[in-house]
């Protein structure tokens, strides 16, 4: 697994903020389903905005990379 990916999971919470603001469409509910499966959110946004798996994933990448590193 990428570090983007155990950082997006570890860190869903500060994460799934920044995911709504990238894609407004997505709803409560389907962001809990997800809830922070790197697999199941790539599917879900593409599934609901049609956008290419690529692009999600690279802006997937781009908010993983933009989370806070939780304290040790």
């Amino acid at each position: 697994m990428g570090a983007n990916r155990m950082r997006l999971e570890g860190n869903w919470m500060q994460a799934k903020g920044r995911i709504r603001e990238a894609w407004a469409s997505l709803t409560d509910d389907e962001l809990e389903e997800a809830q922070g499966n790197w697999e199941q959110l790539v599917g879900k946004i593409q599934a609901k905005t049609g956008e290419a798996v690529a692009v999600v994933e690279r802006k997937l990448d781009d908010i993983a990379d933009s989370i806070d590193e939780p304290a040790a």
